[in-house]
């Protein structure tokens, strides 16, 4: 069989970022090859591949990244699902290829801090950390995105259309990248759209420009970074609200327990409770101290519980009390130690069971309002409930397993967790709110207020629910974070990933080199689906925004560009490709690309 070519990209994993990084690289004109490393494709994934005409390698990494000719590779991403299959994978690249453009998909930060090391800054790229933001946008509703470009930060926002016009006439300089909604969507239409009152328009620029078009007041963005380890300032600010909370509702809390405690427990609680009363008022009115006078108040609590406690200091003593004080003191000593060890053994079962927590939470969630609900404490899950709490939101979480390995973190949080299936009825009543389709039914006539985030990673099927179910927030993780991983292996500076309404943006920064298919070329005569932010000229310190029409690249300028990723990919394999006389690229096959072999390099 015949060998694979130098400068195809080897994917190691088949899950559905493997797939959908593949399914880009190969729509980019990219040989691929995909290593099946610790993923087991299903028949629907071995079709797509057959498909797409992408060599499938199996077998254990070192043999099948030998059979996929990974030394001789452009550039290898290794996205397992496992981490410990995916650190494997990507060491046994590093020892072997050390040249070969290695991208490693890691949800663990510790693992990742470290492989990073070994493989270098920008290398180790994490998908609950790149998918968080856009999912915890969704859920506050719509919220500004902020990126970094050339040292400016930009915003990407969504505005209703004040009164008919056209794009240019109504956000003057802002950058337009999608104008309607649902069916109707232009994805990056040109400034000359002409939009109606009311229409929903996708805007990128600089605040200053949001404020000088009118285009109205800024909503705080949601800032998160790559990695979901890092406890923000916002994180820090809300457990610090929680805590202050925590303790004033201290009684509300004791109130909560005593009331959900099983039945032994409250009574054992409530006859304590009335013996020490009781000898609170009996040795306030029958204990006489040695100069005749009564026990204050104060000293007959404190008397009451030396006794019962059995933790007597000899400040006062039962000796030269009347004999019925002194028989009522026995009573109360015997009895007080027998109800104090009984209510403790039983508040000790309780609090070491794990209905202490159910209890607790849903007797919290009974009393919240405008609070986010995190169904699931994945690796994604986790990093959604830092995002909300870095943006000043109330997320409580409901999670299946009580044996979650995120738990400890939600709790070192302070967010409140309710135990049990989310498709449960009990459950789903306690917080008012169901999963999946059964939303709708149970939301009412709140559902087109209430935003409804959906997590799945595939692409296709989010789009499937999203037009069959009328779910307006549905999130493909895979979608999110693929662009990454594909623009890492082919060398474009992914900068982020969002979403515009139902359409997955990616932004990016292009470098003009010599030769390149974008030096010269006007921004006039690239695809109608990109825009081009910002342009920063070779030499200079602050880049041009917005660039206009007529402005042509130059050698060793930077591009920031936006659009759908498919666009821009096509857009960085123009850039890469040299121009010769003929037209072609010098040095290149032109022929169609050709099956890779099974062969030791």
């Amino acid at each position: 069989m015949q060998g694979s070519r130098a400068g195809h990209v080897v994917v190691c994993g088949t899950g559905a970022v493997g797939v959908r990084t593949i399914e880009q690289l190969h729509a980019a004109g990219v040989e691929v090859v995909a290593v099946e490393a610790g993923d087991e494709p299903g028949r629907g994934t071995e079709r797509l591949l057959e498909a797409w005409g992408v060599p499938r390698v199996p077998g254990r990494p070192r043999e099948a990244l030998a059979a996929a000719a990974a030394t001789r590779a452009s550039a290898v991403v290794v996205v397992p699902e496992d981490d410990l299959a995916a650190t494997e994978t990507a060491l046994l690249v590093h020892r072997h290829a050390p040249e070969v453009r290695l991208i490693v998909r890691i949800a663990n930060s510790a693992v990742g801090r470290a492989l990073a090391e070994v493989a270098g800054p920008g290398s180790v790229l994490d998908v609950a950390a790149l998918s968080a933001p856009s999912i915890v946008e969704a859920c506050l509703g719509i919220r500004p995105h902020p990126v970094q470009l050339a040292g400016q930060e930009f915003v990407v926002a969504r505005s209703a259309a004040p009164r008919p016009g056209t794009l240019r006439e109504l956000y003057g300089d802002l950058a337009p990248i999608a104008a309607g909604d649902g069916d109707r969507e232009v994805v990056c239409p040109g400034r000359d759209h002409r939009v109606e009152a009311g229409e929903p328009v996708g805007l990128i620029g600089t605040a200053a420009q949001f404020a000088a078009s009118g285009a109205g007041a800024l909503a705080e963005p949601v800032r998160a970074g790559r990695s979901v380890g890092a406890r923000s300032a916002g994180v820090a600010r809300a457990v610090e609200r929680d805590e202050e909370g925590g303790r004033a509702g201290l009684l509300s809390v004791l109130r909560i327990l005593l009331a959900e405690a099983e039945r032994p427990l409250r009574v054992t609680a409530l006859v304590l409770l009335g013996v020490f009363v009781l000898s609170v008022l009996v040795l306030h009115a029958g204990y006489l101290k040695a100069n005749g006078a009564h026990m204050t108040w104060v000293d007959a609590v404190y008397f009451t519980v030396e006794t019962i406690g059995t933790v007597g200091y000899g400040d006062f003593s039962f000796a030269e009390q009347q004999t019925w004080l002194r028989v009522y003191a026995i009573g109360m000593m015997f009895g007080g130690v027998v109800l104090a060890a009984v209510l403790f053994s039983l508040l000790t079962q309780m609090l070491v069971s794990s209905s202490i927590e159910r209890s607790v939470g849903r007797r919290r969630l009974g009393s919240m309002k405008g609070h986010v609900i995190v169904v699931g404490l994945g690796a994604v899950g986790i990093g959604v409930l830092e995002g909300l709490l870095a943006a000043g939101a109330r997320p409580v979480v409901l999670e299946r397993d009580p044996r979650n390995r995120h738990l400890p973190r939600a709790r070192e949080l302070g967010v409140p967790v309710l135990t049990g299936d989310a498709t449960d009825a009990a459950v789903l009543a306690s917080v008012n709110i169901e999963t999946g389709l059964a939303v709708r039914d149970r939301l009412g006539g709140r559902w087109a207020d209430v935003p409804v985030v959906l997590r799945i990673f595939d692409r296709d099927l989010s789009e499937a629910v999203e037009d069959g179910f009328d779910f307006r927030y549905v999130r493909s993780t895979a979608a999110l974070a693929s662009p990454w991983f594909v623009g890492a292996a082919l060398g474009l500076d992914v900068l982020g990933t969002f979403y515009v309404d139902r359409t997955p943006f990616m932004i990016g920064r292009i470098a003009v080199t010599a030769g390149s298919g974008l030096d010269g070329l006007a921004m006039g005569e690239l695809s109608a689906r990109t825009r081009v932010v910002a342009l920063l000229r070779a030499g200079a310190t602050d880049p041009e925004f917005p660039p206009r029409r007529g402005t042509r690249f130059g050698l060793g300028d930077d591009a920031y560009v936006v659009g759908p990723y498919e666009e821009l990919l096509a857009l960085l394999r123009q850039a890469q490709i040299r121009r010769n006389d003929a037209g072609s690229p010098p040095g290149t096959d032109q022929s169609p690309p050709s099956d890779v072999g099974i062969e030791m390099p």
